[in-house]
C-alpha cells in the first residue's frame, strides 16, 4: 500500500526541517542532507541510530518493505519538540550524502 500524500504533508508541517523524495509509492525523509528515515505505508520510520534508540527505547521495530533493514516506529508524530531532539540527535550520527556522479 504506498502512503498518502495526506500523511506526509502532515509529517513535513510537524517538522518544517524535514524534506522528502517520492520513491516508490513511499517517501524518503531528508533532515538536512542526510536521510533519517521515511514514510511507508504511512508510517513514520527512522534510522536506528543509537541516540534514535536511547530516545525511543520501547518503539517497535518495523520493516519499511520485504528485504529492508529494521527502522524504528515514531508513534507520537504531533509532538514538534519531541521530532526537534530526535532528528537533531540523529544528524550527527549519520553518514554523510553521498556525491552524485557526473
Amino acid at each position: 500500500m504506498a502512503s498518502s500524500k495526506e500523511y506526509l504533508e502532515f509529517v513535513l508541517d510537524q517538522y518544517s526541517s524535514l524534506s522528502a523524495r517520492a520513491m516508490m509509492g513511499e517517501y524518503v525523509l531528508y533532515y538536512g542532507d542526510k536521510v533519517v528515515g521515511g514514510i511507508y505505508d504511512n508510517r513514520l520510520l527512522v534510522k536506528p541510530t543509537p541516540s534514535a534508540v536511547a530516545l525511543m527505547r520501547e518503539a517497535p521495530r518495523e520493516l519499511p518493505y520485504e528485504g529492508a533493514k529494521e527502522m524504528l516506529l515514531v508513534e507520537d508524530i504531533e509532538d514538534r519538540d519531541f521530532l526537534n531532539k530526535l532528528f537533531e540527535s540523529m544528524y550527527e550520527e549519520l553518514p554523510e550524502a553521498k556525491q552524485k556522479k557526473r
